[in-house]
């Protein structure tokens, strides 16, 4: 998917990496509205990497970061049920926080901890998933803690012919009980067999909005369930699909310093967090942009 590099006269500039995704972008500062011109340059290169990365962007406020957010599209609120811990005290209501910071309350001040963060698509358990975010490090750990991204195209283009047609028509039930570090989330009760999952349905396949390209479309591995098949037949499917998906050769992975903002599409990628030292700090403000229905 990546594109060679590539310039506009404003001096916005896209520097792929050398793996199928991901690319680092330059010019832009985070703190400015944009322009129409260079919205549409961030808009080609985020279709054509899947993810971007601004570096050097210190100091951006919640506020300003909200701002660079919304030009990409409308963006939604922060949960307000099923989040585990959430404190968010006078921030914008479009800021999540993501961190292990405990407050002086001695409650979590954000969700997510420390813990390692399973492969997973952000909320594909509602019917209309967000179609990107945007992460940005306020504090973060002396190591671990880093963010990798799989390329969704790749994992559908890899599979055999004998896959995709039997997978063409499929939908998958993404289960909505647990966050992507394994905890129940408020509300919910553990889910002890796949079909009775809680969540939306979506195609395995979907076709992205913008690119027209096929893509898989996962989740996350957790209690998910391929609809009108038994139950081991889901499983074996899943866990075939799940390892093409998660193949090295398709991952990129964000190795964080202070000031990285990080621009994925959520449609066509998966992502996971390493774990880190618990008794480090680690503070990040993210921030969801509104998709559409998935469509296959």
């Amino acid at each position: 998917m990546n594109k060679a590099t590539d310039t506009t006269n404003g001096g916005l500039k896209v520097v792929p990496s050398q793996n199928l995704l991901g690319a680092d972008i330059y010019g832009v500062n985070l703190k400015l509205p944009l322009s129409s011109e260079d919205k549409q340059f961030i808009e080609k290169a985020w279709a054509d990497n899947l993810v971007l990365r601004f570096r050097g962007q210190e100091n951006v406020t919640p506020q300003e970061l909200t701002q660079f957010s919304n030009a990409l599209g409308d963006l939604d609120k922060r949960p307000v049920r099923g989040t585990v811990n959430g404190g968010y005290n006078d921030l914008p209501l479009e800021i999540n926080v993501i961190s292990n910071i405990i407050g002086d309350d001695g409650k979590p001040i954000g969700g997510l901890g420390s813990y390692e963060a399973d492969w997973h698509t952000d909320m594909s358990y509602v019917d209309i998933p967000p179609k990107g975010c945007v992460l940005y490090s306020v504090e973060i750990p002396p190591t671990g803690g880093n963010t990798s991204f799989v390329n969704m195209y790749e994992a559908y283009n890899r599979l055999s012919d004998k896959t995709k047609q039997k997978i063409a028509n499929l939908k998958c039930i993404h289960d909505a009980s647990k966050n992507s570090t394994g905890e129940l989330r408020q509300g919910f009760t553990e889910v002890t067999d796949p079909r009775n999952a809680v969540g939306a349905s979506h195609p395995l396949v979907r076709i992205h909005p913008v690119t027209q390209q096929k893509c898989l479309f996962l989740g996350r591995r957790k209690n998910a369930y391929i609809v009108g098949l038994p139950l081991n037949e889901s499983e074996e499917l899943l866990d075939e699909l799940w390892a093409a998906s998660t193949d090295p050769e398709l991952k990129w992975t964000q190795v964080w310093q202070l000031g990285d903002a990080i621009l994925w599409d959520n449609r066509c990628t998966m992502h996971q967090r390493d774990s880190f030292d618990a008794s480090s700090r680690r503070l990040m403000y993210r921030t969801q942009i509104r998709g559409e229905l998935v469509m296959g």
